[in-house]
């Protein structure tokens, strides 16, 4: 079932707005898509004006940044240990931007949107 973000029936005080049309197909949102722990899967969708986004649904592997030694280094996920979204999110080892996730390198917060961008990024956390 598609999400739908168009304006709301009814006010803030209760009554009901009239609607002036019917829904529209750019007003359909998508539906949530979580990236987990586990072998690397993507998927392509085609959004508005034919422009394309990059959905990751799972991965396994971070690239980590070092604020002290300036460098970038590809390190593997071993388990989410805080997210500040939803704590329901660690026992399912879900991934979104502000996670802190435990990697080979030491404890790093994601610092990218994997379900819009189709990467995750950290950076190294104490």
């Amino acid at each position: 079932m598609a999400l739908w973000q168009g304006k709301s029936v009814r006010k803030s005080t209760g009554g009901r707005y009239r609607p002036f049309r019917k829904k529209r197909k750019f007003e359909i949102g998508a539906e949530q898509q979580f990236t987990v722990l586990g072998e690397r899967r993507l998927k392509k969708t085609r959004g508005r004006g034919g422009n394309h986004k990059i959905k990751l649904l799972s991965g396994r592997y971070v690239n980590v940044m070092n604020p002290k030694k300036k460098k970038v280094v590809r390190a593997e996920i071993i388990s989410v240990v805080e997210n500040p979204s939803n704590p329901n999110y660690v026992q399912r080892n879900i991934i979104t931007k502000g996670a802190i996730v435990k990697t080979s390198v030491g404890n790093a917060k994601v610092s990218s949107r994997p379900g819009q961008d189709g990467t995750i990024n950290a950076v190294l956390v104490k």
